[in-house]
């Protein structure tokens, strides 16, 4: 392995342990910072010891570079590649999914490019992955307005026609207007593989109303997926959220109706519906998606957790579209457009 890709392992295994993002930066700097370097000339810098003066290497990460250009392992990789499983339970149905239908790019408010999510979903074993960023009126979260979507459009499929076995898909995680209607234009949806519709504003909204608002957006024919139907938080550095308050029954009903698979978001932070309401959908005929909502490589492998908790409600895999091979998943959905 090369001193990058040794140091953009690290970064990968340090993310997906919920690291600082302080401490991942730091193997992603240095990775950047001897990028254009060949071997050859980091090892002439090993040799004459001015491998210090690379501006965004200290003293763990020349270590790193040392070992690689030494064809080791870094010690420091090898103890994080035998860090304990994410999830202590859900493995045979873990082994059953091929894709992910819910993740970032630093084309929104994710922290690294889309080559490089594509590449770690690669060397995940996935089949399929769905770069989803956000819509325009999350402002906050850099929304992509129907131009710049446009643009990404282009980009995902240059990345996809780089891999041979697997599918780079478009998406967008669409924000849900106070009155249930989609933040994108509908000339824009109609191209998309995979839509992801989401409350992110309002959360707080009368119950009557938000199950209105709800009801509308799995009523769209451009709506795939439920995202984090409830946007609770129940953990981490962004405090804790309550979920908002919806006729959950009325709301699964129309997601069963309309073919509209709920999400069962993978972020620990989340844990979105609670298990309560996964037992309601189940009830109402639902199908399901388990998916990442992943902001960073590292948490690519958060689908360990959804999958635990999946199994945990013995739900029937093909009831799962995340399982689908991916014919089967843009048959589904592309099939109400």
């Amino acid at each position: 392995m090369t001193p990058v890709e040794a140091l953009s392992e690290i970064a990968f295994w340090l993310e997906r342990g919920r690291a600082s993002s302080h401490r991942v930066e730091a193997f992603r700097t240095a990775a950047t910072a001897i990028g254009d370097l060949t071997p050859g000339q980091l090892a002439e810098r090993v040799a004459d010891g001015t491998l210090t003066e690379i501006k965004g290497l200290g003293k763990r990460t020349r270590e790193v570079v040392a070992a690689a250009l030494e064809g080791e392992v870094p010690t420091y990789l090898a103890d994080l590649r035998d860090a304990t499983p994410l999830a202590d339970s859900g493995h045979d149905l873990r082994a059953l999914l091929r894709g992910d239908l819910h993740s970032h790019s630093d084309w929104s408010d994710g922290g690294s490019p889309i080559e490089e999510m594509a590449r770690i979903a690669v060397w995940r074993d996935r089949e399929y992955q769905v770069i989803t960023d956000h819509s325009p009126r999350l402002t906050i979260a850099n929304g992509l307005s129907a131009d710049r979507l446009a643009r990404q459009l282009d980009v995902i499929a240059e990345v996809d026609a780089q891999h041979d076995g697997f599918h780079l898909l478009s998406g967008i995680e669409v924000d849900i207007l106070d009155n249930g209607a989609l933040d994108q234009t509908a000339e824009m949806l109609d191209r998309l593989d995979v839509v992801v519709a989401s409350v992110h504003s309002k959360l707080k909204m009368e119950a009557s109303q938000m199950t209105k608002r709800m009801v509308r957006a799995a009523a769209d024919p451009h709506t795939n997926v439920l995202g984090h139907c409830t946007g609770r938080l129940v953990e981490g550095g962004r405090g804790t959220r309550p979920q908002s308050q919806f006729d959950a029954e009325m709301v699964f009903e129309a997601c069963a109706l309309f073919d509209v698979a709920v999400e069962i978001n993978s972020r620990p932070e989340r844990q979105d519906p609670p298990d309560d309401l996964i037992d309601l959908a189940l009830d109402a005929g639902c199908l399901f998606a388990i998916n990442t909502d992943a902001h960073a490589p590292g948490q690519l492998d958060f689908l360990d957790h959804g999958a635990a908790r999946a199994a945990a409600h013995d739900i029937d895999p093909d009831r799962i579209v995340t399982t689908w091979p991916v014919d089967r998943l843009l048959e589904w959905s592309r099939a109400k457009r």
